[in-house]
């Protein structure tokens, strides 16, 4: 369902519509983002939590209420037929357990703006592409991956700057997110695992192991998509350190001798050498974590010339706010995209409006 346009003389384009599908603190934020748009009219919004269910969309935005009750059913989500649906789960699952979902809302003529993953989906293999594919047809609809990391920091940010260098033997990209203030205790204690033991968290490690890689592999995918590359394969490393002492954070309590902190390391391999690299570092308290460096993002570009940008914590001081502002910034370019799947590769930019 691509959005309304009119002639140069003719009346203004009327607002897309859009449902915001989770509300956790991205999803929140994103609720904030379009209620500010003239160009967005918020339809709704899809809650997982059933007691969330019929409560004010903005008063669970915090903005107070907006007279448009959320929903926990995917049929009335249908039934409000939004141009756009900005889709933000709130745990890293497997897009591959979302599928079924999504294409209901691309079948339906919705297109999708995700938060968590779809980034690249041609990296999953032809059959997850494949549905979404035809989703799309059916609906003459669209999909976009977005985010900061994914979406922008692993995959966006190297492809811009490989455009200063040529001969290029390897990129490497570092994120080091500090959840010392991050507000949910969903993501932090359940989707990271800070605060289990070590023993919960080797356990929980194989099916983390498996979303991460997928997660991140898809960002590496394009990356090497973008460059020409064929990868051979993507080889993924965890280590972990516990809390010497109790750690009180906002999402709550990081009890002692439990996980603290978490590296990830993906390498993408072509040739026998990998030439893609990410490392995800995440801490609990990073004042109090000083292994595995600072806190911020760094991009590394080996090539003729060479190149390195690091930055602190402070270039993108809201991670969460960066990420919502990333997705709802999409939405009027993949509303005028032609029905597909779309990634960084086949939009143009996507930039924020003015403030007027």
């Amino acid at each position: 369902m691509h959005g309304a346009s009119s002639s140069p003389t003719g009346p203004a384009p009327r607002p897309l519509r859009v449902v915001q599908w989770a509300t956790g603190a991205l999803g929140r934020t994103a609720i904030r983002a379009v209620l500010n748009r003239p160009d967005l009219e918020l339809v709704g919004a899809w809650v997982h939590d059933p007691v969330k269910a019929g409560t004010d969309v903005g008063t669970l935005a915090g903005v107070g209420p907006v007279g448009i009750a959320a929903t926990g059913r995917l049929e009335e989500v249908l039934d409000l037929a939004p141009d756009c649906v900005v889709y933000a789960p709130a745990d890293y699952d497997d897009p591959a357990s979302q599928l079924d979902n999504v294409c209901a809302l691309l079948s339906a003529g919705s297109n999708v703006v995700a938060t968590n993953g779809f980034v690249y989906p041609h990296a999953r293999g032809p059959r997850l592409a494949g549905e979404l594919e035809r989703a799309c047809e059916r609906g003459a609809s669209s999909i976009h991956g977005t985010g900061v990391n994914p979406g922008f920091m692993s995959d966006v940010l190297p492809l811009v700057l490989s455009r200063l260098s040529r001969d290029i033997t390897h990129i490497y990209t570092r994120e080091c997110s500090d959840f010392s203030t991050h507000p949910s205790w969903r993501l932090v204690h359940h989707t990271v695992g800070f605060g289990r033991s070590e023993c919960d968290y080797l356990r929980i490690l194989r099916p983390a192991r498996a979303v991460m890689r997928s997660l991140f592999g898809e960002s590496l995918h394009l990356v090497a998509a973008g460059l020409g590359l064929e990868l051979d394969e993507i080889d993924a490393t965890v280590d972990h350190r516990l809390a010497g002492t109790e750690l009180k954070i906002a999402s709550g309590v990081i009890p002692a001798g439990t996980v603290a902190a978490t590296r990830w390391t993906f390498n993408a391999m072509a040739d026998g050498r990998p030439v893609l690299t990410t490392e995800v570092i995440h801490k609990a308290d990073a004042a109090r974590t000083p292994e595995w460096g600072e806190p911020g993002y760094a991009v590394r570009v080996d090539g003729r010339p060479p190149m390195t940008l690091t930055t602190g914590p402070e270039w993108v001081s809201n991670g969460v706010a960066a990420a919502a502002a990333h997705a709802v910034n999409a939405i009027p370019t993949v509303c005028r995209a032609e029905p597909g799947i779309r990634t960084f590769l086949d939009l143009p930019p996507v930039t924020g409006r003015p403030v007027h």
